[in-house]
């Protein structure tokens, strides 16, 4: 099997969750022997065309094309204005090896000049599916200039996902939205993400302390959700609540708590040390407006936590209250009453081992790949 895998960069050339999905996506597919054409960017200090974090064994079926992204100075809608001219140097270097594909998958706003042809009936190829992941533009925004840039990109990303020959999905209310923009639900494919295996503990882990250990993994981002989360801290500290609360991520000073319950490790990008601090907690906090499929949960239920989140994106395939509590976005009252819960939580033991087990059975990339090749082999290529 031959397919292409156009992207806007894998991890770690370029930092992003949808990067990382990217970089797993064409690993596992390697794996289990598919040759893929991989059209990407780097945006890092290493050396891209060695590919060092893939096994001799991948590389002989892993197959780069490396392209530079555009840059242009800032101007309303600079970013879909790069976006698209990227997307047509990928369409100039993939256009006389389309015949050689049995699917093409297409990341964001990469596929976009190739989707377009095809649709207009300027070529030929095998079918084209799209993957915007959150499709967070269609989700809250939490001020007015998100609200704008929103509003700015849901045409291109409307007309692109009723373009594709196949859209995928991460599920939950992902999928609702895929649908309420005009996309065929026999178009749509639920795929969810996953981790690898070895991120995954094989037990939960216990720390000595008496109290609750909460974290929270991500960048200062207001989506994110940190200043209705800092609002909620502050409360249970009036109120005297025993817990500890840790951040990972480049938080400013500006949004820190100065305060013995509330720690900031910073940014950190070594797996095994955010392994390891994740491992030492109890519960993960994720207040997002919006998300997609969040990497912070999968890796903190890789590591055996719980989790508080926000009921938006695909969250709801990944969080219900067998391991964690499930929140309206923005709603502090919420965010609040289940903390004071989780501090007082006898059970939170049963939370933990069921978030360990849905990653162990459901969310690796194991069991990832392996409906990503049932779907290229009985929906695409059934002869294969």
């Amino acid at each position: 099997m031959h397919i292409a895998l156009i992207t806007d960069g894998i991890s770690p050339y370029v930092l992003g969750g949808m990067q990382k999905h990217s970089f797993y996506l064409v690993k596992n597919l390697a794996k289990n022997q598919i040759h893929v054409d991989l059209f990407h960017y780097n945006d890092s200090e290493f050396d891209i065309h060695q590919l060092e974090f893939f096994t001799e064994q991948e590389k002989k079926f892993i197959h780069p094309t490396v392209l530079n992204f555009p840059t242009s100075k800032k101007f309303p809608g600079h970013y879909v204005y790069n976006s698209y001219n990227y997307s047509c140097l990928i369409f100039k270097a993939i256009k006389d090896k389309l015949k050689t594909y049995d699917f093409i998958y297409s990341k964001g706003f990469s596929g976009w000049k190739l989707i377009s042809e095809k649709h207009k009936g300027n070529i030929n190829c095998c079918k084209i599916g799209v993957n915007f992941h959150g499709y967070e533009m269609f989700q809250i925004a939490p001020e007015p200039r998100a609200k704008l840039q929103q509003f700015f990109l849901r045409p291109f990303v409307t007309n692109i996902s009723r373009q594709a020959d196949i859209v995928f999905s991460y599920g939950g209310k992902i999928t609702n939205i895929i649908q309420s923009i005009g996309v065929n639900s026999n178009q749509i494919i639920e795929i969810p993400s996953g981790v690898e295996k070895d991120f995954i503990n094989s037990y939960i882990s216990y720390h000595n302390e008496p109290y609750r250990k909460f974290i929270f993994l991500g960048r200062a981002e207001r989506r994110k959700g940190i200043s209705e989360l800092n609002d909620v801290l502050l409360q249970l500290i009036s109120e005297k609540q025993v817990f500890k609360f840790e951040f990972i991520g480049p938080i400013p000073d500006s949004m820190k708590i100065n305060h013995p319950f509330i720690i900031y490790h910073g940014e950190i990008r070594d797996t095994k040390k955010i392994k390891s601090l994740l491992s030492q907690t109890d519960i993960l906090v994720c207040p997002s407006w919006s998300e997609g499929f969040p990497n912070v949960i999968l890796e903190a239920m890789a590591c055996g936590l719980a989790i508080i989140a926000t009921n938006v994106g695909a969250i709801p395939a990944m969080v219900n209250e067998q391991n964690g509590w499930l929140i309206r976005p923005t709603n502090t009252i919420e965010l609040k009453q289940v903390m004071k819960q989780a501090i007082d939580d006898q059970n939170l033991r049963l939370k933990k081992e069921k978030s360990l087990g849905l990653i162990q059975t459901h969310f690796n990339w194991d069991v990832i790949s392996n409906q990503m090749i049932t779907f290229l082999k009985n929906k695409i290529n059934p002869k294969i």
